[in-house]
């Protein structure tokens, strides 16, 4: 738990609200996020990098709710993109399109040709193919666009193979190798115009050590294009910064930003970093409910009405999320040590080993394995750290709408997406008619 989400009382709460009340008012699954645990993050990674010319490019792909993109874009924030809907997504938010920067490894025309007419700040380009695309559409429209290439520095972020994408066997950026060739090819290009370079070796990473040795591979690289008469304006040192789900230890954002500048002590190019999961996972949870108790002889099942399709981590990564009760008056996780009975204490025989499942009609459609937990029928659990790679990577398997998604401040709540319905699902499909 954090600050953000506490019990008090006896009940869980989303900073003053209980999370009780918000599942009466919107229902279940339901998204609820904290908004002073997003100003927080923010305002901890700007305060880190403050004195040195710096923009802080949230990536969007972690949780692209409007509501939150535009709290991040009145906080000042730049945002780091993957696709044109992402673009487009950020505009509607308020965002400002000079401080956007174009990541991933697909970009397509229509894609490129969106981005600057908006007039993004950097494409950061991931392979030789790309480079040559994006200066054919940039001719065509009569304008230059503005470049880094990603480079792959071959580090290991020693995190899930999933979503490491800095060694040589990932899809991503350009080999660094390679890497100094593009560039010449890059800089006699008429219609790019070379700005930065970027740098991004994984998500979830929890030691500072792959930080600085990709950023160190980078800085040899810059200082190479440098006596080239190639002279950078940015380093773009991606993103990646890990938190706690379990028993994660990851360093503070401050120790991160000590350590980062350090490496780039004496060095007056603009830093952009990219944060997601950092500043919106633990800002998260998901709201469930128990909708049946199913006892067998080898394992008993906790089937509630979230599902694989809401939150996809587990099923995809095998993914730890802490699993709470909402009102621990009536279900509650195994004490330590268990309080004696005539206590008010739960009886040790209605604390059972679950797995807390979901509906859809997958054997891999679970949220948690082997959780001890004292459940009743239609009470409220909350699936902890689930701000980031959640609402973002859910799906509608099963004819399954997606979730309300709910933000708190203070005691205000605010639904900030309505829970979808078929008809929306449906909305848009016909028959074939022969």
């Amino acid at each position: 738990m954090t600050d953000y989400f506490s019990y008090q009382n006896d009940q869980l709460c989303a900073e003053q609200v209980p999370l009780d009340d918000i599942a009466r008012r919107f229902g279940t699954p339901c998204y609820v996020y904290s908004h002073t645990a997003l100003v927080d993050g923010y305002s901890q990674f700007d305060a880190a990098f403050a004195g040195r010319e710096h923009l802080i490019c949230y990536a969007v792909k972690a949780n692209s709710n409007l509501a939150i993109l535009h709290l991040l874009a009145r906080l000042g924030a730049g945002f780091d993109i993957v696709s044109g809907g992402e673009l487009q997504r950020v505009l509607a938010a308020g965002g400002a399109a000079h401080k956007v920067v174009f990541s991933g490894v697909g970009k397509t025309a229509a894609e490129m040709r969106l981005a600057l007419d908006a007039g993004i700040l950097c494409f950061n380009v991931e392979s030789a193919a790309e480079l040559m695309r994006l200066n054919e559409v940039a001719r065509d429209m009569g304008r230059t666009a503005s470049i880094s290439l990603r480079v792959n520095p071959d580090v290991d972020a020693k995190t899930h193979p999933y979503i490491s994408t800095g060694l040589k066997q990932n899809k991503f950026g350009v080999a660094y190798a390679e890497a100094l060739a593009l560039y010449r090819k890059a800089s006699e290009l008429p219609h790019l115009r070379v700005t930065g370079i970027d740098c991004h070796i994984g998500s979830q990473l929890t030691e500072i050590s792959p930080f600085i040795a990709a950023a160190e591979k980078i800085l040899t690289l810059v200082d190479a294009l440098a006596r080239e008469g190639i002279v950078l304006e940015h380093l773009d040192l991606g993103g990646g910064l890990g938190i706690r789900y379990c028993d994660e230890t990851p360093p503070s954002i401050a120790d991160y930003a000590v350590a980062l500048l350090g490496a780039l002590r004496g060095r007056s190019e603009k830093i952009i970093v990219e944060p997601g999961r950092v500043l919106v996972g633990n800002a998260g949870v998901l709201l469930t409910r128990v909708e049946y108790l199913k006892h067998g002889e080898e394992k008993n099942f906790a089937i509630v009405d979230a599902a694989m399709n809401d939150l996809m981590r587990p099923a995809l990564y095998d993914a730890y999320h802490e699993i709470l009760p909402v009102n621990i008056r009536t279900t509650s996780p195994l004490p330590n040590p268990l309080p004696q009975a005539g206590e008010g204490a739960i009886e040790k025989s209605n604390v059972l080993t679950y797995e807390v499942v979901g509906p859809v009609c997958e054997t891999g459609d679970f949220l948690g394995h082997a959780r001890e937990l004292g459940i009743v029928q239609g009470g409220l659990l909350a699936v902890m750290s689930a701000g980031a790679y959640g609402m973002s990577m859910s799906s509608n398997y099963n004819t399954r709408p997606r979730a309300a998604e709910v933000m708190v401040c203070g005691t205000v709540v605010q639904l900030i997406r309505e829970r979808e319905t078929v008809h929306h699902l449906l909305a848009g499909e016909k028959t074939f008619v022969l």
